[in-house]
């Protein structure tokens, strides 16, 4: 027997060419949402999620077809195989996809970030899994209805998911009355002081602190209220304003 012979009598050509084709969608899927991803400067974009898909897919098929050996063409046993679990593999991805979640989440003063983009690679994996199983029809709904949530959530924004966060870096010449005065003007926007670290700028003579803020802000307070407030005081100089996304 060739070795041709042996592969073709555990799984056919017309197999092969099934699988080659779901990992071909699930690589399709795992584009679609990456691409939302991307749009948005997230740091696991397409490539991230394409890899993902088609990883989770490839095991999925692993789990499923990957033991057909350990049987034989009337569907018996052999002896030493019995009670294994082919979908053990399958099972490890949903924990084992953890490791990439946890490096795209990260903390920045009160604030946490990643969390939808960890979401969305689960969420990839399990895409994946379902294409890689032959359920092209759930995996293509899933792909479609997450694809759907994340661009009208982001368009549409509720609650806390309208607000984000602001960084605020200037110089100003006096820091006594300012400091007051700042913050009831952060309260007045109606914003949320998140972090600020005031240190002096220059040297102990000329009276110059820097300040770094971070502010979650409302929906309804724009970029330009910031940059109109921080141009109307002559006491600020040499300021940005960079707005989160």
């Amino acid at each position: 027997m060739t070795l041709v012979q042996y592969f073709t009598e555990q799984i056919s050509v017309w197999q092969y060419l099934d699988f080659f084709v779901r990992i071909v969608v699930a690589c399709f899927c795992g584009a679609a949402i990456g691409f939302e991803r991307s749009r948005r400067l997230k740091s696991a974009g397409i490539r991230t999620h394409i890899v993902v898909c088609c990883a989770a897919a490839l095991m999925m098929i692993v789990s499923k077809y990957g033991f057909m050996d350990l049987t034989s063409a009337l569907g018996n046993t052999f002896n030493g195989t019995r009670g294994a679990d082919p979908a053990r593999i399958a099972a490890q991805v949903v924990s084992g996809i953890s490791f990439l979640g946890a490096g795209v989440i990260f903390k920045h003063g009160a604030s946490i970030k990643g969390l939808t983009t960890a979401a969305g690679i689960w969420a990839t994996a399990g895409i994946g899994l379902a294409i890689g199983a032959g359920m092209y029809g759930i995996g293509l709904f899933a792909m479609l209805i997450i694809v759907i949530i994340q661009f009208v959530m982001h368009k549409f924004k509720f609650g806390t998911d309208s607000w984000s966060d602001t960084n605020i870096e200037f110089n100003v010449s006096e820091n006594g009355e300012f400091q007051k005065e700042f913050l009831g003007v952060i309260e007045k926007w109606g914003a949320q002081l998140e972090e600020i670290g005031i240190d002096n700028a220059g040297d102990n003579l000329d009276n110059i602190f820097h300040y770094k803020v971070i502010i979650k802000t409302p929906a309804s307070l724009s970029t330009e209220d910031i940059v109109n407030y921080l141009s109307s005081d002559s006491r600020i100089s040499k300021f940005s304003v960079i707005p989160g996304a």
